[in-house]
């Protein structure tokens, strides 16, 4: 072969060699660079001197691929990239060049804006909670603040502490530190009762306020005890209840719809309607939609007044960190408040509380579904959990959550364990704060997880949930977390 020949040769695989040492990392390149600087001193020292002219090229060629950052394949690059690992539906697969790595989880901890937030949190040590979708952890501040107000104000000004602190007034006020996490308005959302009781309230009132229509509209996946509580409000209004599958709910509704009743992120999987084109879609052939936000309030922008919701309840207990039990919150969009009645009226609810008149006659506003005296110690509680969320974007809190959910994913991914599935919706964007994974022995694997630190929640019979609270983790938190939970199903075989 003629010399030209053999340099082109030798060009082609000095490029495929380069190639492959720079996929293996920068050290072999700084290899491969000296190597082709001895190769060159060797031909002109031979009198080979082409064979060193090219030598010397190609050490300059490799030195200057070093200047190109070392960014892995897929880097998720920001707090809020988005980057799905491949999943099938028969099990979660590894991804090629993954960038799920724990020096990669403390880079995102370094660039979080809200990572701070964590110290407002009161966790026992070696633990990593990923239980907020069923009860939020501690804040800080909630055990002083629940003691001032039973020692310094129940303690002390007993009866007094009605007027001298205005605990008649928390449910309205505290009610207003609510709007801006779910994006309502002032006066659009009050603190009171349980879920149920307040959904009763919302249901009851809508189907009032369409008489002629005899429909509640939900999903075969909303939350039981929302169907259950649908049912009676139907059933006490002399209308029914009409259960579908997600997909087709749009095509349900009609002219006999009064109001259309559903989650916003199902309790199971944490998948995500489309909030925006369901009302929507209820508003154009004249209906009113219930939104239960208990596994989106604190976690995912809801937007009630954007996308003009007409009606939502939810807890306070989960990703608004309350505490076991605290209050609901029921949200009325304003413009329908003078229109729609309290179903189930009490004398708080009334224009004169304290004027004990035998006519009802409703207050003004979102106070029109206030029924009952207020529990001022759980409200306390609750008062001093949202602290947290002052100055703080509901829209940054969901770029955490979502890039939260990416890495807890991604590393149970790498660990390619055959008998986990992942049961979440594989897009960041269409799931909640929380991952759900399926696997066949799912109680054994959290009970051998929480051995280890790591807390989740069992739903029968094979289900393992894990709600993500993007204020109280750090990446770090959920990359160990993720470790553990592919190790332990690794070892159940």
């Amino acid at each position: 072969m003629s010399p030209v020949t053999i340099y082109g040769l030798c060009a082609v695989a000095f490029m495929m060699a380069m190639y492959a040492l720079e996929r293996r990392g920068r050290i072999y390149i700084v290899g491969f660079a000296l190597g082709c600087l001895a190769a060159s001193a060797y031909g002109f020292l031979s009198g080979a001197w082409p064979f060193g002219v090219a030598e010397i090229v190609w050490s300059a060629i490799a030195l200057l691929r070093l200047r190109r950052p070392a960014t892995p394949p897929n880097s998720c690059g920001s707090v809020g990239a988005s980057v799905v690992p491949r999943v099938r539906s028969t099990g979660v697969t590894p991804a090629p060049a993954s960038p799920w790595t724990l020096d990669r989880a403390r880079v995102l901890d370094a660039e979080d804006p809200i990572g701070g937030a964590r110290r407002a949190f009161s966790m026992p040590p070696g633990v990593v909670y990923l239980n907020a979708n069923s009860l939020g952890p501690l804040a800080a501040a909630v055990p002083a603040r629940v003691r001032r107000t039973v020692e310094e104000e129940w303690g002390v000004t007993l009866s007094k502490g009605w007027t001298e602190h205005a605990w008649m007034e928390w449910p309205l006020r505290i009610g207003d530190r609510i709007a801006p996490v779910i994006g309502a308005m002032p006066g659009e959302v009050l603190v009171a009762d349980t879920t149920s009781i307040a959904l009763t309230k919302v249901l009851g009132a809508a189907l009032r306020a369409r008489p002629t229509r005899r429909v509640v509209l939900s999903s075969t996946d909303n939350f039981p005890s929302d169907l259950y509580v649908a049912m009676g409000a139907a059933r006490a209004s002399g209308a029914q209840l009409e259960v579908v599958d997600r997909t087709e709910l749009e095509e349900a509704l009609d002219d006999r719809v009064a109001v259309c009743c559903l989650t916003q992120v199902d309790f199971r999987t944490g998948a995500l309607h489309d909030l925006p084109r369901i009302t929507a879609a209820a508003h154009r052939v004249g209906a009113l939609v219930v939104w239960d936000l208990c596994h989106s309030a604190g976690a995912v922008p809801v937007g009630c007044d954007a996308h003009d919701v007409d009606l939502a309840v939810g807890c306070t207990y989960k990703y608004l960190n309350g505490g076991p039990g605290s209050p609901s919150f029921l949200y009325v969009r304003r413009r329908l408040q003078r229109e729609l009645e309290n179903p189930l009226p009490g004398w708080l609810g009334h224009a004169d509380p304290f004027g004990f008149a035998l006519d009802w006659e409703p207050a003004e506003g979102i106070g029109r579904f206030l029924t009952s005296s207020p529990p001022v110690i759980a409200l306390a509680a609750l008062d001093a959990a949202l602290d947290v969320f002052d100055g703080v974007s509901i829209d940054t809190i969901r770029k955490k959550s979502k890039a939260l959910g990416e890495l807890f994913v991604g590393v149970v991914a790498d660990a390619g364990v055959p008998s986990i599935e992942l049961a979440s919706p594989a897009s960041a964007g269409d799931r909640g704060a929380q991952v759900s994974l399926r696997h066949p022995r799912a109680a054994e694997l959290l009970a051998g997880a929480a051995d280890r630190g790591v807390v989740g929640d069992f739903r029968p019979p094979s289900l393992c949930r894990f709600g993500m609270s993007p204020l109280a983790l750090s990446f770090e938190d959920v990359w160990h977390a993720a470790e553990t939970v592919a190790d332990v199903a690794r070892s159940l075989g």
